[in-house]
């Protein structure tokens, strides 16, 4: 076919789908080439993609010291020897039992393991890299011998511009990105969210199957294609990629009896299978359809991941350690050590998968309950303050139950002084467990006169409005990061930061979404919502209502 042809197996490969056009590939703007990537412009010429490859590899900015094709010609001797590849031993760095194929010859399959060895040899740091195999085996389609492949995947690995995130070299880095698609999950796949905590026991363990999805069970040509648009867009569409593959996978199960007693098992086997129901082009565009954050946004969730985990010890992948991550998770809401007079184990449990995942490793504490401290918002204040985040559960006297997970530490109410103080991040929602089960996703709150609806907090209502003025809130978005995180936690600055709490000494406001919000008077016996159906939603609760008990939980490490 052409000098790039040595290690494939033509005969394994859909030949009729490769285009013999003498294309070439001269552009350089970023913006163009992101879209020639996610049109597939180079996807049906062989030679044209090894060229684009090749390109664009050189261009990743590496270490000083990056080993190159010489050095792969100077050690592999050295290392491999006369033996034979497919009998040495892998480094524990791989899943020895996850080596795609990917239409490669026997020259190179056998390839594949020598050029890990090889890294392995080159890059000590590395400690986890479950999705080197398929790097490897893919770029040795678009190489013309052993050692320029070594090359490319050193670059790769060597990659040392802080903001451009490639491959997950470690296992905290590979963990906290487990719990970083968790979280995205949770927000843009309720629905597929919703099912794997119905029919798992661990839904993290599901969740860290992501990168085996991509580099592991998809076809060849659909990580070839993905490839395409990562070498140039980055870590970013990795995540849509997976989310886009959740999507498809509940789209199409939905409803069906599982076909194995695992959804891990299940859904490997839809993604190996994905060629009888969704196309690559089909699985971008729904990818690139998700509004996701933005590249500085995940990378400051995944900093906190690590932090997280980096608190509990948990570094290394080490079975004492993935045993005590794992019974972390799972055991966070521990029937012995719960007790709540307004939700159950199980529903706790519920509410536990909606958080974000690093604080799903820590295990609930209550602070307040109206039972035992009174129905006072001064000593509602008292208890809660220092906490963050802070979970608030309510049951009406017409037996209703709902709540709000707090991202923020109530005391940010007090930079209002007198006046009412919002405050929050985007984590934040509200949610109904009782009579039925539903969670609202955030939105910033738009309609602060929700404060006036009583005679008596009417005061509050200027204060609430020019707290939202638009010289408070830039009007063009790109103009600052969106609010999911709080900005004071990663020294951003203060215009980041967003509204989704209020709080004084009159009343509590929580911002929920499709239109939810949550009122609280002083005396925390009375309540009110305010709703609208954009969504055909069901209210939150009744619109005005008395409170039975109130409870507000902290989370415990």
């Amino acid at each position: 076919m052409d000098e790039y042809s040595r290690f494939v197996d033509w005969d394994k490969m859909d030949v009729s789908a490769q285009s013999q056009d003498t294309k070439e590939l001269t552009c350089t703007d970023l913006h163009e080439l992101k879209q020639l990537a996610r049109q597939g412009y180079w996807a049906k010429n062989h030679s044209l993609r090894a060229k684009v490859y090749h390109k664009l590899i050189s261009n990743i900015p590496c270490r000083t010291v990056t080993p190159d094709a010489n050095v792969y010609r100077d050690i592999v001797v050295k290392i491999i020897g006369k033996r034979n590849s497919s009998s040495l031993p892998l480094p524990e760095f791989v899943d020895n039992s996850l080596i795609p194929t990917y239409c490669l010859n026997a020259e190179g399959i056998g390839a594949v393991r020598k050029i890990i060895l090889c890294i392995a040899n080159q890059f000590p740091d590395i400690s986890f890299c479950p999705a080197l195999p398929s790097v490897i085996a893919l770029l040795l389609h678009y190489s013309k011998d052993e050692a320029e492949c070594f090359e490319q995947v050193c670059r790769i690995l060597a990659c040392n511009d802080p903001s451009k995130r490639l491959i997950d070299q470690t296992f905290l880095a590979f963990e906290s990105s487990c719990m970083t698609f968790g979280d995205l999950v949770n927000k843009y796949c309720q629905a597929a969210h919703k099912l794997m905590v119905a029919v798992s026991e661990d839904v993290l363990e599901v969740y860290s199957d992501w990168q085996r999805w991509l580099f592991g069970e998809l076809p060849m040509v659909y990580i070839a294609r993905i490839f395409d648009v990562f070498l140039v867009e980055g870590y970013k569409v990795l995540y849509r990629v997976a989310l886009a593959l959740l999507k498809f996978f509940h789209k199409v199960r939905a409803g069906q009896p599982m076909e194995s007693d695992s959804i891990q098992q299940d859904i490997r086997a839809f993604v190996r299978d994905i060629a009888k129901s969704v196309s690559p082009e089909r699985l971008l565009e729904k990818a690139f359809a998700i509004r996701l954050f933005s590249r500085k946004e995940i990378q400051l969730l995944q900093m906190a991941n690590e932090k997280a985990l980096q608190q509990k010890g948990i570094t290394v992948k080490q079975k004492s350690c993935l045993l005590m991550f794992q019974q972390n998770v799972h055991l966070a809401v521990h029937a012995e050590n719960f007790k709540s007079e307004i939700v159950s184990v199980k529903e706790m449990r519920d509410i536990w998968s909606w958080i974000p995942e690093r604080f799903a490793l820590c295990q609930p504490l209550l602070l307040f309950t109206t039972l035992e401290h009174g129905c006072s918002l001064s000593r509602f204040y008292s208890h809660s303050e220092g906490h963050e985040p802070t979970l608030l559960l309510i049951k009406t006297t017409a037996k209703e139950v709902c709540g709000a997970y707090l991202s923020t530490d109530w005391s940010e109410r007090r930079r209002g002084g007198n006046k009412l103080s919002f405050f929050g991040t985007g984590e934040c929602f509200v949610f109904r467990l009782q009579p039925e089960v539903e969670r609202y996703e955030w939105v910033i709150i738009k309609h602060p006169e929700l404060a006036s609806t009583g005679s008596e907090t009417g005061n509050h209502a200027q204060p609430a409005s020019s707290t939202l003025s638009s010289s408070s809130i830039p009007s063009d978005p790109s103009d600052r990061l969106s609010p999911f995180l709080a900005a004071r936690h990663f020294n951003l600055p203060s215009k980041t930061a967003s509204m989704f709490m209020a709080g004084s000494s009159e009343c509590i406001i929580v911002g929920g979404g499709d239109g939810q919000a949550l009122y609280l008077d002083a005396d925390l016996n009375h309540g009110r919502t305010s709703h609208c159906n954009t969504f055909n939603n069901q209210p939150l609760c009744s619109e005005s209502f008395q409170i039975s008990i109130l409870e507000v939980w902290g989370f415990r490490d």
